[in-house]
Formats: C-alpha cells, structure tokens, sequence
C-alpha cells in the first residue's frame, strides 16, 4: 500500500483479492477446520453467491477471506476498511477518528469502531522473543500519562496519572505496558518475561532498576538525569535513554495533539498502535531517518 490512488481503495475485488494473497499466499485455507487441501476447497460462483465465497469439501463449510480476521461480519466496505489500516499505520503520530470518516466518508461512530478494532489486530500476542538477544542494547523508562479513572489529584505530580513502561531495543522494536506503579515488583515481571538475559539494560537512576538488574543478574547501566547526565561513554557502549525519550516523544505528540483524550480502560490500544508503528517503522515508511 503506497498511496490513496491504489485501487484496492476503491474496488471491492481489488481490495478482496490484495487481501486473499496476503492471507492465503499459497492458496484458500478453510478457517473452519484449518483444510489446506485445494482439491477440497471450491469458488463458488453461482448466480446468489457473492464474490469470493469458498466452500470446504471436508467440513462443508463456506467462508470468505474475511472470516476470523477484524474485517468479518462487517458492513463497512473491504476497500474503507484497507485504506483506514493504510492511514493509521502510515500516519506517524496518528490519525483522529474525526479526520479518517471525513476522509473516506464513514460514519464517525462507525470510524471509531473500526479504528478501536484495527488497534486490537495490531496488538502484538502469543510468546515473542526476548528483547535484547545477542547483546543489544534495550533501554527502559515509564512516562505518565492522562488520569486515572476517579482519582483525584494528590501531592505526587503523576500519583493520579496513568503510567506507561516502555521496552526499546536499539534499531529495533518497542513494547509498551500499562502497569500500576514504578515499584519493584510493578516493574519486574514484564523486564523478566520481555528481555533476554545476554541484553545490556539501559535506564535512567531510578531504584528499582538497580534492585531488578541484580535480582535476574542483568548487565545494568544507567545515566543521571538529576546531574543532567543524558549520554556517556564506557568503551564501545553507549549508555543513554534517548531512544525510548525519543519513542515517548512521538507517543505523546500523537496522543495529545491528535486524540487528545483517551480513556484508561482505552489506553493499551493506543499503545498497540504507537508500538506497532515503531516497530515497523522502516516497512511502513514512517521512519524520517530511513525512509522508503
């Protein structure tokens, strides 16, 4: 997908079959039963059938390509719903629901649906690999963000705020969490599922990052904010955070200039989205630095 000229934009079956060669590259697979076989598996392309019906001989099921992906049981047209996925993704610090339904002439309300659901299919699931694998480079931080859901305003400056901790791997990917606090053990079980134990963690002075380092036996170092330390140099390694600042920078840019609000139960979404835009930032094009 390189621009809104692409046809798949506006031509159902053009949208249908962009989609079928990106689900099916080796041909229909029956999302029923899982069947590959082609001998078993026929168009059907009968006067009451609609485009792009399938039936499985082995279970005798029909299905389309949409079956079991965000775009099943869905009104809204293939060709809104592909190039709604092309304006979030390719839009760096996002897109408001209010400019995509006026940009493809959908409904708001059915906009932010299909927005809030493109999010849930971006969401990274199942067991991935650990960050930092080989020796990299993983920098950590949490930034605040919104408000709690009725909590009001106390003496810490972010104790009514939500808090973000975000894992960024140098030249690679980023995973964001919504954890509950920056204590030890808000912290620990996401540093211990997500980074490998050959990674050199990289964190500002906070505590609980030197509790954590030596409790799973990381190699740690960490820069002195407070001293205005943002940068230093020991041999080959470069201890900073400014990766994951520059990673939180885009996020919040986007968050408050663009979707201005967000609730909490909302925000792991947002997340998802922010998070898969920089992890393939090279692929989509929104990468300044390295662009397509």
């Amino acid at each position: 997908m390189s621009n809104l000229q692409n046809p798949i934009f506006t031509d159902e079956t053009k949208a249908r079959e962009w989609l079928e060669a990106r689900v099916w590259p080796n041909g229909p697979v029956c999302p029923h039963c899982g069947n590959v076989d082609q001998d078993k598996i026929k168009a059907l392309q009968g006067k009451a059938h609609r485009p792009g019906l399938y039936q499985c001989a082995a279970c005798r099921e029909q299905f389309t390509v949409t079956v079991k992906t965000v775009f099943e049981r869905s009104k809204i047209p293939l060709s809104k719903w592909l190039a709604a996925l092309f304006l979030l993704t390719a839009s760096k610090k996002g897109i408001s629901a209010h400019q995509m339904h006026r940009m493809l002439g959908v409904s708001y309300k059915s906009t932010w649906f299909m927005m809030h659901r493109l999010r849930e299919a971006l969401r990274t699931g199942g067991l991935l690999p650990p960050m930092g694998s080989g020796g990299k480079a993983v920098e950590v931080d949490e930034t605040f963000f919104g408000r709690l859901e009725g909590q009001k305003k106390g003496k810490a400056a972010w104790a009514h705020k939500n808090v973000v901790m975000t894992l960024v791997e140098r030249g690679g990917s980023a995973r964001s969490f919504h954890v509950d606090g920056v204590r030890t053990g808000d912290l620990l079980p996401i540093i211990r599922e997500n980074l490998s134990r050959e990674a050199q963690l990289m964190t500002d002075e906070a505590a609980s990052y030197k509790i954590i380092a030596d409790i799973e036996g990381l190699d740690h170092s960490s820069v002195k904010h407070s001293k205005d330390e943002y940068v230093r140099r020991e041999g080959d390694k470069v201890i900073s955070t400014n990766t994951v600042e520059g990673y939180y920078s885009i996020f919040k840019r986007g968050m408050k200039g663009v979707y201005q609000h967000c609730g909490e139960k909302h925000l792991h979404r947002y997340l998802a989205e922010f998070d898969f835009r920089y992890s393939n930032r090279v692929a989509l094009g929104v990468d300044d630095l390295h662009p397509r």
